[in-house]
């Protein structure tokens, strides 16, 4: 079950960011921050989520490096997609948080899906 809502969750802060993104792209401020406010009320439970699948390997589990690096990903992504809505704002740089946020959410979805074995694929 947790891993259900952490993947609905993951999915909801992507459409949420799109949304943002578009919203500040347009010019439209107001509305990108409360969409951006959302999003913040989505990463709570993103890391409630992925701390509560995370507890699973603390009981010796051969994975649990690479759970808490995932986790560590995990966190990395949500502050580079935080911090491009943040620059944005600001009319300031955003390549180095965009890169970032790339390299951030490939580890994550690498490990969550396709190493660790809470995920969806064997």
């Amino acid at each position: 079950m947790n891993t259900h809502l952490h993947v609905t969750s993951w999915v909801l802060a992507f459409i949420l960011f799109a949304v943002a993104y578009i919203l500040h792209k347009q010019g439209k401020a107001k509305g990108a921050k409360i969409v951006q406010m959302i999003l913040r009320l989505d990463y709570l439970l993103i890391l409630y989520s992925g701390g509560s699948l995370l507890m699973n390997y603390f009981g010796g589990s051969a994975m649990m490096g690479e759970a808490i690096f995932k986790g560590i990903a995990g966190i990395w992504a949500i502050l580079a997609m935080e911090m491009i809505l943040v620059k944005m704002s600001r009319r300031e740089s955003t390549k180095s948080w965009w890169i970032q946020a790339i390299i951030a959410i490939l580890i994550t979805i690498a490990l969550g899906f396709g190493r660790l074995p809470g995920g969806f694929l064997p």
